[in-house]
């Protein structure tokens, strides 16, 4: 098992676990753009890569009202929060990586994931292998990060609240190069095709992510995300919440972000 694997099986994904609710409200708001493209019908069967606590799965099930939903993730303290959060016949939750889990050939109709597959290995061998899940005429839906601005409110805030933590900037590069490992159109059509799949579309969305109540509730979440123990000085206190300040909404602190919304289908 790699790092990033060790980390999702480990002190990252029981954080996720933990913390549920606020990481399905910093990525939700790109829900929609993510089931347009996988056009899930009241059939299908559907398999949810990299399904986490099973927010996306839970939404699947609800499309395929008359299918299934599976959903898969590396993580222990994920799968098990997923399958405490859900009391479902048509779901079912299997602890195991997508890129080499023994899906059974042609059994599903439609692939999604939100996010997780940035984090294979070897994405076209992976992409291959979901290939080989889906039945063929099957579609593929996923979203990803587009390449950061320096300039974009996530990316500028997020570096001043890591430079105030003092955050080891190593210390979560292997999750960082894994989470662009997407980023780029043209890497995204190299490697679905190098899999095998057909129609591939990739279409920018922006959304809303969601950090916190007010700027104090944030900054609580990004110290506890931060592994610095849960504090910092009052001093760094105050300069993460007048960074996050300028954000504070009635929603709470809402930041804009981009991803890729990708489509494809296996011929």
């Amino acid at each position: 098992m790699n790092t990033v694997a060790q980390a999702w099986d480990g002190p990252v994904g029981a954080h996720w676990a933990e913390h549920q609710d606020r990481y399905d409200a910093m990525v939700s708001g790109f829900n929609d753009a993510l089931f347009a493209a996988a056009a899930i019908g009241e059939h299908d069967r559907v398999l949810d890569i990299g399904c986490g606590s099973g927010q996306t799965t839970r939404l699947a099930a609800r499309l395929a009202a008359h299918g299934s939903v599976v959903g898969v993730d590396i993580s222990r303290p994920l799968i098990e929060r997923a399958r405490a959060s859900t009391g479902h016949a048509r779901i079912v939750y299997e602890l195991g990586d997508a890129q080499s889990h023994p899906f059974p050939p042609a059994a599903y109709d439609v692939a999604i994931s939100r996010g997780g597959v940035m984090f294979f290995e070897d994405h076209a061998a992976a992409f291959t292998h979901i290939g080989r899940a889906l039945r063929p005429g099957g579609r593929l839906a996923f979203i990803c990060p587009q390449p950061p601005e320096p300039d974009g409110e996530e990316a500028r805030t997020l570096g001043l609240l890591g430079s105030l933590t003092g955050q080891p900037e190593h210390s979560q590069a292997e999750l960082r190069r894994a989470m662009g490992s997407l980023s780029e159109p043209a890497r995204v059509h190299e490697v679905l095709g190098e899999a095998g799949f057909g129609k591939v579309t990739v279409a920018p969305v922006v959304g809303s992510t969601v950090w916190g109540r007010d700027a104090a509730d944030a900054v609580d979440f990004l110290v506890s995300r931060a592994g610095t123990g849960g504090s910092v000085s009052p001093r760094t206190r105050a300069a993460m919440e007048d960074a996050l300040r300028p954000y504070e909404t009635g929603r709470g602190v809402v930041m804009r972000a981009g991803v890729w919304v990708v489509a494809a289908v296996r011929p």
